[in-house]
């Protein structure tokens, strides 16, 4: 076979396995990017999920929209799973971030929910940038304060932005204007949820 015979047959190959691969591509491209943290800082990427501690990240170029879950789905999600008014957790997170998920405070509490390192290692959150693990630790930790406060939604929230052992030690909502305001504006915006504002 000469040399322009060869070139042809080679190009031929090619355009095949082009409309294969464009025959498939809707499997292709609908794959999803999964995210760990290791314990050093390493941030490792995978479009397959070989440990359990990788979490959905993202998805890739060509998904579909309707795909990836919104965070105010996440936040119906985790307020039903830990026993919160959604109107609730929505008000704290417009409060700690306004719905920012890089969000980081000059005190290093990061994310959507606005959690502290202290926290964010003992609630073992891998990602606390990620809307879904952020939340999730969020809801969790705003339900201890509920509960270790009996319920008491003024000491939860003060206790949330000063620490439960502030509100202890003050038996209260500590005498400070941030911890004021915030428990203020918290509740003001959980109003301003529940009767249908945005």
């Amino acid at each position: 076979m000469n040399r322009k015979g060869a070139l042809l047959t080679n190009l031929n190959r090619v355009l095949l396995l082009f409309f294969i691969l464009f025959i498939f591509s809707g499997e292709i491209l609908s794959a999803a990017v999964y995210k760990y943290v290791d314990h050093n800082g390493a941030v490792h990427y995978s479009n397959v999920p070989v440990l359990s501690n990788y979490r959905y990240y993202q998805a890739e170029t060509g998904d579909k929209p309707h795909r990836s879950i919104s965070v105010m789905q996440l936040i119906k999600h985790y307020a039903q799973k830990n026993d919160l008014d959604e109107n609730l957790v929505r008000a704290v997170v417009k409060a700690e971030s306004n719905f920012n998920s890089h969000a980081v405070s000059a005190k290093g509490a990061i994310g959507l929910m606005q959690l502290h390192p202290g926290t964010i290692k003992d609630l073992k959150i891998n990602d606390p940038f990620d809307p879904s693990s952020n939340i999730a630790g969020g809801t969790k930790y705003l339900r201890w304060m509920l509960s270790r406060f009996n319920g008491n939604l003024e000491f939860a929230l003060a206790a949330y932005n000063a620490g439960p052992s502030t509100v202890e030690r003050y038996n209260g909502i500590p005498p400070y204007p941030e911890t004021q305001l915030y428990v203020k504006k918290v509740k003001l915006y959980q109003q301003q949820y529940r009767q249908g504002g945005s």
